[in-house]
């Protein structure tokens, strides 16, 4: 059984190098994949309360074997609950419907620059964390700017940015902030959903020089730049082989290769897009 590295958060915990996503997933299939996907070595599961599973998750890891406390579970805030008491309610509302004592990573899903609450949720969450109702903060979508916003303001810096990240959308500059402010970042839809990259054939090549699937190399990728995916599969076979990728090593020119070609956005912009 394979089980991830984990990268050192600036809070003192550890995160799993790679996780398993459930959007959009079900209640039935979210209980079904988080179960096998922790039987199989997985330890990192990623929810959200706008996703509609957290129950379904929170059933997938009452019914595994794996003790609780080596599962980080993520869930995140939607938009309609930014806001300081209401981001306690609904943190305590997305723990009931996840089932559990405490959360291990919890993030606002977006900025919400217009509706400008990310401030008040921010020192909400804080204060879960003080209350020992969770363990770690992090952000999702968030721009540099954003964050130094909450740092300014809360002195608490996040431990996670979860964004947007494939081979059509490096995000190098993004990935360089977090690094250099000790932030992890996480990589949401990883593998280019809805796009032809996984059957591109210089991605086939260099999966084939390696002897391990497309999927594998860009998750790969992602993980020698640092950065965690959190891969989708209800499959047991595709959880198996995305784990597997902490035993190969790709070159510099296939890095390079893989993270040449046009930019473009498949998710909503930071600045503007509403999640509610």
């Amino acid at each position: 059984m394979a089980i991830a590295p984990t990268h050192a958060l600036n809070d003192g915990l550890q995160l799993p190098a790679l996780g398993l996503g459930t959007y959009p997933m079900d209640d039935l299939e979210a209980a079904d994949a988080v179960r096998g996907a922790l039987d199989l070595g997985y330890r990192l599961v990623d929810t959200a309360a706008s996703y509609g599973n957290e129950a379904g998750v929170g059933q997938g890891i009452a019914t595994s074997d794996v003790p609780r406390d080596e599962i980080t579970v993520t869930t995140k805030l939607r938009g309609q609950d930014q806001g300081y008491e209401s981001t306690l309610r609904a943190f305590g509302e997305s723990r009931v419907r996840l089932g559990v004592e405490y959360v291990d990573l919890y993030l606002i899903h977006w900025p919400l620059p217009r509706v400008d609450r990310y401030v008040d949720s921010w020192r909400a969450m804080i204060r879960l964390r003080d209350d020992g109702l969770l363990n770690s903060l992090g952000v999702s979508n968030f721009t540099p700017e954003q964050i130094d916003r909450l740092v300014a303001e809360t002195g608490v810096a996040p431990a996670v940015n979860q964004i947007e990240r494939h081979p059509y959308l490096v995000q190098d500059e993004l990935c360089a902030y977090d690094a250099e402010h000790g932030i992890v970042t996480e990589a949401w839809q990883p593998l280019a959903r809805k796009t032809d990259l996984l059957s591109e054939a210089v991605i086939g090549e260099i999966a084939a020089r390696h002897e391990v699937t497309p999927a594998q190399v860009v998750l790969r990728w992602h993980v020698q730049r640092d950065v965690v995916p959190i891969p989708k599969s209800s499959s047991e076979q595709r959880q198996r082989e995305n784990l597997d990728v902490f035993d190969f090593a790709l070159t510099d020119e296939e890095m390079a290769v893989i993270g040449d070609r046009p930019q473009v956005r498949s998710g909503g912009d930071p600045m503007v897009h509403e999640e509610f």
